[in-house]
């Protein structure tokens, strides 16, 4: 925020200036229970209505009881691509908030806290701008003491509007919306613990801010995060059948086809495990509809047998694996990326499936479409590789065009005078599927096995003709494979470094190539969508670099380098390609893949 501050303004009465702002961080910090997220979804909300960019970031705890717990909110009037690694402003509510928190703001930065539980440290006064306001009493004066612990989050929020002259009858209509369809009370107070923070004078306190007008764009803005993007695409796609158990943090995709599902003819069930939820997903897909079942990486890891049968039987599946920290429970609140192993080989045998991992929340919308489409081309399971840290941030992007985008997939039940389910004859491998029930004029009709089989779906033990299905299998991959867009390097396509990143982190590589070029380094990025089968044109492109660098959050393993990397020191045979790791269970920063960046340069040139 302070390298993008303007000349202040006029000030308040007996306050500071008014301070035009490019952009700003906010990080909120207190316990789950203080409705933290709340905040951060209304400033992050606000922002998308306002035509502004957004990024949030957010932590949680996995226990029942809850705990400490955090949400940040980057805010911009121009491109925003992570959420920040320094925080302009620092909300906390306790002491344990205060302390453990400070250090992610940068020096000279605000720290507002709750003085009724937080004691400022003399120390840190110098380094950091500190308002002490008793948020806890304030909000029991406005609203009585009973909603005191439900209203506080809302009176911050009052004060960070203050802070930010952000859009005050826009903000009224958030809230009034949040709390749709409760008690009306529950509104009402919402709306005056919000007015009682607002109207609380920060002017002899601090600066107040105003973000700079944002670029004008041509369709307005919807605001989501990673699940519901994810989840809408799918519906957008034609899916109208699925199937799940829950678990963190795929539960909210499974939430909403429940209940959104209906409304469009189809239906969501809940089973008594994966085993089931992932078998009711294929035989809704067998029935003629591309099915949609979910889970996260204990939950898939269960899922493994059923989708090698949907493999070997050639049945569309949709599979979305919202990945968090592991093996085993793991940290079921926290990012990693370590699924991408089990999601390309996961089962026995040689069981070929697509794996897709989109890079930010607009783009799970639109890779549950597009993997919808490949399912039903190419009769397949497709993975949907999706992580904690997408599924949870809140981002703004143009609202998609739904009267072109939507699609029905439901196949017909016209006749047909003969037919082939694993035809081998096709060029690509793959053969249309037909809907159970229509009627073969031949009269022989298909079977479907997890047998291996002949033409007809009979099972068979034949070598030569487990040979020739094993081979169509892998050229609907190949022709898929085949038809993929060539990935587009970020920055200059030859140069010293190539960062190479999937899923959620496009958004940090991409900023660490700004900086570096603006520092005057040769970096450029690449950022990869499918991960099986592989994109065609990457030997080309990693040709063009002296050091290529996969930046992924999972371990680098004992060659030095994580699971993507694997994937393609295996399939190029190129030792420039390296890892740059992270199992913290928290998102890069982008100061890190900096400094990492530069010590992997070092030690190669070393070496050398």
């Amino acid at each position: 925020m302070s390298d993008s501050v303007e000349a202040p303004a006029a000030a308040e009465p007996g306050g500071k200036g008014v301070s035009k702002v490019s952009e700003a961080v906010i990080r909120i910090a207190g316990n789950s229970q203080d409705g933290i997220q709340a905040i951060g979804g209304f400033l992050a909300r606000l922002a998308g209505r306002s035509e502004q960019e957004v990024m949030t970031f957010m932590t949680i705890p996995s226990t029942i009881s809850g705990g400490p717990s955090i949400f940040q909110v980057r805010i911009g009037s121009g491109e925003v691509l992570s959420a920040g690694d320094e925080a302009d402003v620092l909300l906390a509510f306790y002491q344990h908030s205060y302390e453990n928190h400070i250090n992610s703001v940068r020096k000279g930065g605000i720290i507002l806290f709750d003085a009724d539980h937080v004691k400022a440290k003399p120390e840190w006064e110098g380094e950091y701008r500190h308002i002490g306001i008793p948020i806890s009493s304030l909000t029991v004066e406005a609203i009585g003491g009973t909603a005191r612990d439900k209203g506080k989050n809302i009176f911050s929020l009052g004060l960070i509007a203050r802070m930010f002259d952000l859009n005050v009858p826009k903000l009224e209509k958030l809230i009034t919306e949040k709390f749709t369809g409760k008690n009306p009370s529950i509104a009402q107070n919402a709306i005056t613990a919000f007015h009682a923070g607002y109207s609380f004078s920060l002017g002899s306190l601090v600066d107040t801010f105003s973000f700079k007008d944002s670029v004008q764009r041509d369709r307005s803005q919807v605001v989501m995060n990673g699940n519901e993007a994810l989840a809408f695409g799918l519906i957008a796609a034609g899916v109208r059948f699925g199937a799940g158990y829950p678990i963190t943090p795929w539960s909210d995709i499974m939430e909403i086809l429940r209940r959104d599902l209906p409304k469009y003819g189809g239906s969501f069930i809940q089973c008594e495990d994966e085993i089931a939820s992932v078998s009711m997903a294929i035989g809704g897909s067998y029935a003629g509809r591309v099915a949609v079942t979910g889970s996260s990486g204990p939950g898939i890891a269960l899922k493994s047998e059923a989708i090698g049968w949907a493999v070997m039987a050639e049945v569309p599946l949709i599979i979305v694996d919202v990945q968090r920290g592991g093996p085993s429970t793991g940290m079921p609140t926290n990012v990693e990326q370590s699924d991408l192993n089990i999601a390309c080989f996961g089962g026995h045998g040689d069981a070929p499936r697509v794996v897709l991992a989109p890079s930010n929340v607009e783009d799970c919308f639109y890779s549950a479409i597009e993997a919808v489409n490949i399912a039903h081309k190419y009769n397949t399971p497709v993975f949907i590789l999706s992580d904690q840290a997408i599924a949870t941030r809140i981002e703004a992007f143009p609202e998609p065009d739904l009267a072109s985008l939507c699609q029905n997939i439901m196949q017909d039940l016209a006749p047909v005078e003969d037919f082939k389910p694993y035809d081998l004859s096709t060029p690509d491998g793959t053969v249309k599927r037909i809907v159970p029930g229509t009627r073969v004029m031949s009269g022989k009709y298909p079977v479907a096995t997890g047998l291996e089989h002949d033409e007809m779906g009979h099972p068979s033990g034949s070598p030569k003709m487990h040979a020739l299905m094993t081979a169509k299998r892998r050229k609907k991959m190949q022709s898929l494979a085949d038809t993929l867009p060539k990935p587009q390097v970020y920055g200059p396509p030859e140069g010293n470094v190539l960062l190479v990143g999937w899923g959620s982190t496009e958004g940090p590589i991409r900023e660490a190539v700004d900086r570096s070029r603006a520092a005057g380094d040769s970096v450029s990025s690449l950022h990869i969508r499918h991960i099986n089968p592989l994109p065609p044109g990457l030997a080309d492109i990693f040709s063009g670099f002296n050091h290529i660098l996969v930046v992924e959050m999972n371990d680098g393993g004992l060659g030095g380098y994580g699971q993507l990397a694997a994937l393609l020191r295996a399939r190029f045979t190129d030792g420039r390609i390296r890892g740059v790791n992270k199992v913290e269970g928290i998102t890069f920063k982008v100061k890190e893949i900096l400094e990492r960046m530069k010590t992997a340069v070092a030690e190669k040139v070393q070496a050398s």
